[in-house]
């Protein structure tokens, strides 16, 4: 057995035993067929509301399995490196705010809502989670190619001007961000649109041998000449799937705007 299916029975045996917890929800790979042993285990779990304000976090998760790190990221979430090398994300709020269940639904496919269930006191999460199932949100849309060319030029040009200025570093960052919104546009060309907030994830299988061959040619190391190539190459790349997606969406960003960054480059 996987030693990620432990910690996940541990969860769900704490959350058993602890009647401070109302609602547990795990979400990730493993509610999606994909887990492996490199995958991490993601859970929300919601507390009795007059039973927050003395819950400890830390001590809940300590006693799940054996940590090593317990912090919070940039986004607020309480971020676990358990003691074999497995990360864990939770989310602790209080039970009145389990509605914040129906907002994930734009945020993309749950194919197995079930396996989602953790635990639950309030006879309220089953229902929540069945809400989620059935089709994700329509990427494919004229909306969404133009919001991913539109912010490729935006990102592009800000990449450009630094790396221009000398700041090579900062261009290198920037050009993540280009990445990814060619990405999305790859994926649109070839409709595997399900991973549209997480693009890179299971890139090698899901696209095609040619486009990621075209992403390889976008990235860099910390170079200026291979900086500047990426995002040469990345303007050229943009210009090949501004041809073929302006046949099926309206696309704002025009051949002559894409002319005029090739010019600006070359400056």
């Amino acid at each position: 057995m996987l030693i990620q299916k432990k910690i996940i029975q541990s969860v769900r045996d704490k959350c058993i035993q602890d009647k401070s917890v109302s609602a547990c929800m795990m979400y990730g790979s493993f509610t999606k067929g994909e887990g492996d042993q490199y995958s991490d285990v993601e859970f929300y779990i919601f507390i009795d509301d007059d039973k927050v304000e003395n819950f400890s976090s830390r001590l809940w998760i300590s006693e799940i399995y054996s940590v090593d790190l317990i912090f919070y990221n940039d986004y607020g979430t309480e971020v676990v490196i358990f003691s074999n090398m497995i990360r864990g994300e939770f989310h602790f709020l209080p039970e009145s705010e389990i509605e914040i269940i129906r907002s994930f639904k734009p945020t993309g496919v749950f194919p197995d809502t079930d396996s989602m269930y953790i635990y639950d006191s309030t006879n309220q999460l089953k229902p929540l989670l069945d809400d989620l199932g059935g089709d994700g949100p329509d990427r494919m849309t004229d909306e969404n190619v133009n919001f991913a060319f539109n912010n490729f030029v935006n990102t592009w040009l800000m990449g450009v001007n630094v790396m221009k200025r000398g700041e090579l570093a900062r261009s290198l960052e920037v050009l993540t961000q280009v990445q990814k919104f060619i990405l999305q546009l790859i994926r649109v060309k070839e409709q595997t649109v399900e991973r549209w907030l997480n693009s890179t994830k299971n890139l090698e299988e899901d696209i095609s041998t040619e486009s990621y061959n075209d992403y390889a040619s976008i990235t860099s190391t910390l170079k200026e000449k291979e900086i500047k190539n990426a995002y040469k190459s990345a303007l050229k790349l943009a210009e090949k799937l501004n041809y073929i997606l302006a046949a099926h969406y309206r696309v704002e960003v025009n051949k002559d705007l894409i002319s005029k960054l090739h010019q600006y480059l070359k400056k």
